[in-house]
């Protein structure tokens, strides 16, 4: 049995105070509103938790804490600062409500910055127990890893220079370089899909945003709300050219068959509308993104 230990308020800068009163499985009932500024508890750390035939969750249970992957470089969805050391963002702060609805508070999670071209290999590895950072359920990563949720649908779209009139969607990138990040379904669907007159890829969005200002690159692709983060940033220098042309739904990579965690994940998005809505709103709706909580698989 787990001991109960009440997450802070995750240094945010305007936080919403959320009491998640966590039953046995940790799935939460309903909670209070939001209250901007509060350095309340977000939720309660689930007691008691009973969660059979998980591997990951008993290796979770044998080191008394959780590793988890997430990205560093996306504000709003999952972003660390360089000088604190400090997580934000609406990803970031998924992974610690699953956390704790699993019993372990944010003392007990290690976080692991991982590229996205080595997602499902850290997860097959062991190396994390789930990753949460923008990571797009698709077929191809079904054959090595689970997923939970989704947890949120956004759409494919370009980042490009605020003065630049030329690019107004993916038909207009013929001659144009664009900049991606390295096992990215947005850059494979550019290569496929449309004729960009080269491409580019990095580790990170970051660096494709130091080209994009340095006039190396003409855009950038990836999904909205990654580049939404990046335009809130620097709304001067930066924004989204044209309309979403794809669809991208976020989940949670997993264990490949860990059946009972991946249900338990989904009971909480679930049961929990009123913490994704809260969540929503203090990290995605500020920056423009509009977006309601999809339903989970089955």
């Amino acid at each position: 049995m787990r001991k109960t230990r009440m997450i802070a308020g995750f240094g945010l800068a305007a936080v919403a105070a959320l009491v998640l009163t966590a039953c046995n499985s940790g799935s939460p009932t309903t909670p209070g509103a939001p209250e901007a500024g509060s350095d309340d508890a977000l939720w309660e750390v689930a007691t008691d938790v009973s969660l059979t035939d998980s591997p990951t969750y008993d290796r979770m249970v044998e080191r008394d804490g959780v590793v988890v992957g997430v990205k560093n470089d996306q504000p709003g969805l999952g972003y660390e600062d360089a000088a604190t050391g400090e997580r934000t963002g609406f990803d970031v702060d998924i992974a610690r409500w699953v956390a704790a609805s699993l019993g372990f508070d944010e003392s007990q999670i290690t976080y692991q910055t991982i590229p996205s071209a080595n997602r499902e290999q850290a997860l097959v590895n062991g190396d994390i127990d789930y990753y949460v950072g923008t990571y797009s359920i698709t077929d191809k990563r079904k054959e090595q890893i689970d997923f939970a949720g989704p947890y949120f649908i956004t759409g494919q779209g370009l980042l490009v220079a605020a003065d630049d009139d030329s690019i107004n969607g993916p038909d207009d990138l013929a001659g144009k370089t664009v900049c991606s990040v390295t096992g990215s379904t947005p850059l494979q669907r550019i290569r496929d899909e449309y004729s960009p007159g080269n491409t580019v890829e990095y580790d990170t969005y970051s660096q494709c945003v130091e080209q994009l200002k340095g006039g190396q690159v003409d855009a950038i692709t990836t999904d909205e709300a990654i580049l939404a983060g990046y335009v809130a940033l620097e709304p001067d220098a930066l924004k989204i050219a044209g309309e979403p042309f794809s669809e991208e739904r976020y989940g949670i990579g997993l264990e490949k068959g860990d059946t009972a965690l991946k249900d338990h994940i989904n009971t909480l998005l679930t049961d929990g509308g009123d913490v994704w809505t809260a969540l929503f709103d203090l990290h995605l709706e500020p920056a423009g993104i509009a977006g309601t909580q999809p339903a989970v698989d089955e």
